[in-house]
């Protein structure tokens, strides 16, 4: 029994994917998205429902003419005097009433439109265009699919090599307008992700029919995958005599991702960018996955956007490429990135043409500013001059202050795990010297993994670790471990200033301790009370400043500085507490032992003598 897709039933009766929807979801009919595909008993079901509603609008029609006719049988003010004027000379009789009578009181007249104007209008954050990004092992087809929806989909008048500059081009589709980004890359596209720039919406991960997945295509999931953006496939090459595209989509399914037609809910399009085929089709699923992620922008909002690249021209001088995220850009707007600012002299767009304005999801290319900015940079806008050197003197300022309290500081276990909760995940990028290694290593972390802590191997691979594992471990909080083999000088170097845990073993049970370790890092510790010791106040002691002070000599144990206190006088808890202070004479002191007196300051007025106070502390159980 043959299938249908939800999206092309949709288009083909006429409907709102949205309401489709809400059609599968009264009749039962599970789903993962708008692109799954129905039984053709379900898709009879619709019809009929589809069919039913028609006929319930067609049978309420005729009330509406009614009211129609109603309403404009109702002569206005207008057309009354016209019909006065004309009276004479239709009038043959005196049958005919005086037009005049009929014209409706002034009062009433006027309350209609007073009514009308009284209603508020909603005004809605207008969609936006998706911006993409496309991603994937080298020679798997990336620039030819690229230049092949550059070619179809851009406006005629694009520039010669423009689009190659700016970085970014704008794809007109029939179902509106897409952004792709042209980045060199996937580390590129990670390195922006890494500073907090949202840029790209959806991620394409483009993987030849004939080479299926490859050492950089993991790596281009990875990094789609850390940075929590949908992700669509699409399998290149089909139209060569070796392409087996079943085979991509089963290699898939060994990094968890499965395919829409395995009962999935991942996003799988069959194409070739020499012929075209399939093409159409990608760009509908980028506008549907764009429909269902719901993307806004006002363009009346503050302006907000990114740095997508920067370069110096000989010519012209700094050129800078930005993606405009929320607000509109205007030429002669003041713009600050990091530490430094500028003001727009000119603004191309993705076709090279001279623009004085740019709204949400357009890639612009400024000239304006004095230096190159860093990719991911966020950029914002200033009143005047005057107002942007303010907001970059504060920068620099705080910039100094993070140096000055933290130089170089690595981030703790703490920092990297963020803070604890029931389920937590502990992000791992393992690099051997083998791909027997890495199967090896990857066996064991699995059965290392408890009910609270999951460890989840975000990239495994062959040889030293890259810069492009800093990027995404900085990206993911990730810890990169290396068995028998050597991380570069210069990647090391990286790891550090990022605060990066770079470990590297030459022995397995050294790397699995270190992983041990980590999962420590990431249990709820468990405490239990300990009893110190305890004691007898004989005296109280007013003090001016620490209140009153109580006089005590420790009868068991000990008592330490901190420790939790509890007083009891005859068979009553009459406080619970901590000790915050402990003195021996004129003396402050940490602890205080058996069959010594000493002064207890409990932060509490109401000790009396004869008290007994109870000393405690929380321990760690270790689990055995």
């Amino acid at each position: 029994m043959s299938k249908v897709r939800i999206y092309t039933l949709a288009k083909d009766l006429g409907v709102e994917n949205q309401r489709m929807l809400e059609i599968l979801d009264g009749l039962g009919v599970s789903y993962k998205s708008v692109s799954s595909t129905i039984e053709e008993e379900t898709v009879d079901l619709i019809k009929q429902i589809l069919a039913e509603e028609g006929t319930e609008s067609m049978a309420t029609a005729p009330e509406a003419v009614t009211a129609e006719v109603t309403v404009a049988a109702t002569p206005s003010a207008s057309t009354l005097a016209v019909s006065a004027a004309e009276a004479p000379a239709k009038a043959g009789s005196d049958d005919v009433a005086p037009v005049a009578a009929a014209t409706p009181e002034p009062a009433a007249a006027a309350s209609a439109p007073a009514e009308a104007s009284a209603t508020p209008i909603a005004t809605e954050i207008p969609h936006r265009a998706p911006v993409v990004t496309i991603m994937g092992h080298v020679d798997h087809g990336k620039t030819s699919l690229l230049d092949y929806i550059r070619k179809t989909k851009v406006a005629a008048k694009e520039a010669g090599g423009i689009t190659q500059h700016v970085g970014a081009f704008e794809a007109q589709t029939s179902k509106g307008r897409i952004v792709f980004i042209d980045t060199p890359g996937h580390e590129a596209f990670t390195t922006i992700r890494a500073r907090g720039a949202n840029v790209a919406d959806i991620a394409i991960i483009v993987i030849a029919a004939d080479d299926s997945l490859m050492p950089q295509t993991r790596e281009a999931i990875a990094h789609a995958q850390a940075a929590k953006v949908p992700m669509i496939i699409a399998i290149n090459k089909v139209d060569l005599p070796q392409a087996d595209p079943d085979r991509v989509k089963t290699d898939l399914t060994q990094l968890n991702l499965v395919p829409e037609e395995y009962g999935g809910d991942l996003v799988v399009v069959p194409v070739s960018a020499k012929t075209g085929v399939g093409v159409e089709e990608l760009l509908e699923y980028i506008s549907l996955t764009a429909e269902l992620e719901d993307l806004r922008a006002d363009p009346n909002a503050a302006f907000g956007g990114v740095v997508i690249e920067g370069r110096v021209d000989r010519q012209q001088g700094v050129l800078t490429t930005v993606m405009v995220q929320e607000g509109t850009l205007h030429v002669g707007d003041f713009l600050v990135v990091g530490e430094n600012y500028g003001k727009i002299k000119a603004m191309n767009d993705s076709n090279g043409a001279r623009i004085k304005e740019a709204g949400p999801s357009t890639p612009v290319q400024i000239l304006g500013f004095s230096d190159v900015p860093n990719s991911g940079e966020k950029v914002a806008s200033a009143k005047n001059e005057h107002a942007a050197r303010e907001v970059v003197a504060s920068r620099q300022s705080d910039r100094r202050d993070v140096e000055n309290a933290r130089v170089q500081r690595r981030k703790t276990l703490e920092e990297m795990m963020g803070p604890l909760s029931e389920d937590r995940t502990v992000n791992l990028i393992v690099r051997a010297d083998s791909q027997g290694s890495v199967e090896a290593i990857q066996g064991i972390l699995a059965r290392r993994e408890t009910d609270t802590v999951k460890l989840n191997v975000m990239l495994a691979g062959i040889g030293a670790p890259t810069e492009g594992d800093v990027l995404l471990a900085s990206t993911a909080e990730a810890t990169i471990l290396c068995f028998s083999v050597t991380a570069p000088a210069g990647v090391k170097k990286i790891a550090d200033n990022k605060g990066i845990d770079l470990k590297s073993y030459k022995i397995i049970y050294e790397m699995i301790d270190e992983v041990d370790r980590l999962i420590k890092g990431n249990l709820e510790p468990v405490f239990e009370e300990k009893y110190l010791g305890r004691a007898e106040v004989r005296m109280v002691i007013r003090h001016p400043k620490n209140g009153n002070i109580a006089g005590s000599y420790i009868t068991d144990g000990s008592f330490k500085r901190n420790a939790k206190a509890k007083v009891t006088r005859g068979k009553e808890t009459v406080y619970e507490g901590t000790i915050v202070g402990l003195k021996r004479f004129k003396d402050d002191v940490r602890e205080v032992k058996n069959g010594f007196e000493c002064g207890v300051n409990l932060d509490w007025e109401g000790v009396m003598e004869g008290d007994i106070i109870e000393a405690s502390e929380m321990v760690e159980v270790i689990p055995a």
